[in-house]
C-alpha cells in the first residue's frame, strides 16, 4: 500500500475469502473508507492468524493510525484502541444458522412420522421458513402454518428468530439494544429453545462489539461488496493463488 495516497482512514474493514474451495487457503482482505468516503484496498494478507493481522496494523503509519475511529470485523479480530463493530451480517448468519439446523432436524423427524402424502405437502417449505412471514403470499403463508401445526417447536424458533431480526431493524440506542437482547436471551432460555445456545454464547462473549452497531448502524457492507468483486476477478482468471498477483489485479 502506498500510504502517501491516504491522509485519513475513519473506517476500517477486515474480512476473509478463500482462494480455494473448502475451508482452507484463506486470505484476509483489509479495506477502508477514506475521508472522502472512497473505498480502498489496503492489504491482502496471506493467512487469518491474529499475529499476521496485528503485524499489518502495526505497520500503518502513526499519523494515519490516529485517524482510524472504527473497524467493522468478523468475530475473531481484536483491535486495541479502535471501536470495533462486529458486522451485522455475521451476527445474522449465526442465529439464522441455529434456526436452520433446528428445521433440518425437525424435518427428518416429520419424514418418519408423517405419511408420504402429508410430507409431500411440505415440499419447498425450507425457503418459506427462511423468509419473513409478511414477505410470503397467502398460499405460502398457509403452507408455513401447516408446517407449524405439525411442528409447534419450529413455530417458536421462527418467531424468536424474527423477533431478533426486529431488534436489529429498530432504531434503538446501544443501551436499549443491550436490554432487548438480554430479554430475548432470557425468554429463549425459559422456553428451552436450545437450538440458539451457540448463538447465545457468541452474543454474551461479544455483546459490547455487537451492540456497537447501534451507535452509528455501520456494517461492513462495503467489505462484502469488495469481496464479491474480488471473487469475480478470481473466476475471470480461473483462480489466483499468488497473493501478490491478486493484490495487483484488485
Amino acid at each position: 500500500m502506498d500510504w502517501e495516497t491516504i491522509t485519513s482512514l475513519p473506517l476500517l474493514g477486515l474480512d476473509e475469502i478463500g482462494l480455494n474451495k473448502g475451508h482452507k487457503d484463506f486470505v484476509v482482505i483489509i479495506s477502508g473508507i477514506n475521508e472522502g468516503g472512497e473505498k480502498c484496498i489496503l492489504a491482502v494478507l496471506p493467512d487469518r492468524k491474529k499475529e499476521t493481522v496485528t503485524r499489518f496494523l502495526q505497520s500503518i503509519p502513526v499519523e494515519i493510525k490516529r485517524t482510524i475511529q472504527r473497524a467493522c470485523v468478523d468475530m475473531y479480530e481484536e483491535l486495541p484502541g479502535i471501536e470495533v463493530v462486529v458486522d451485522r451480517f455475521h451476527v445474522t448468519k449465526s442465529y439464522r444458522a441455529c434456526a436452520d439446523k433446528a428445521r433440518i432436524k425437525e424435518m427428518r423427524t416429520l419424514k418418519k412420522t408423517l405419511s408420504s402424502e402429508e410430507y409431500a405437502q411440505l415440499k419447498g417449505v425450507m425457503w418459506l421458513f427462511r423468509k419473513s412471514f409478511w414477505d410470503l403470499n397467502e398460499e405460502q403463508q398457509i403452507k408455513l402454518i401447516q408446517l407449524f401445526n405439525y411442528a409447534p417447536e419450529l413455530k417458536k424458533i421462527y418467531i424468536y428468530r424474527e423477533s431478533l431480526m426486529g431488534i436489529f431493524n429498530r432504531p434503538l440506542s446501544k443501551s436499549q439494544a443491550e436490554s432487548e437482547l438480554n430479554s430475548w436471551v432470557e425468554q429463549v432460555k425459559n422456553l428451552k429453545l436450545n437450538c440458539f445456545n451457540s448463538f447465545i454464547v457468541t452474543l454474551q462473549n461479544w455483546q459490547h462489539e455487537i451492540t456497537n452497531y447501534f451507535l452509528r448502524r455501520e456494517t461492513s457492507g462495503f467489505v462484502e461488496g469488495l469481496n464479491n468483486k474480488i471473487k469475480v476477478i478470481k473466476r475471470r482468471c480461473y483462480g489466483i493463488y499468488d497473493i501478490g498477483r491478486l493484490f495487483q489485479h484488485i
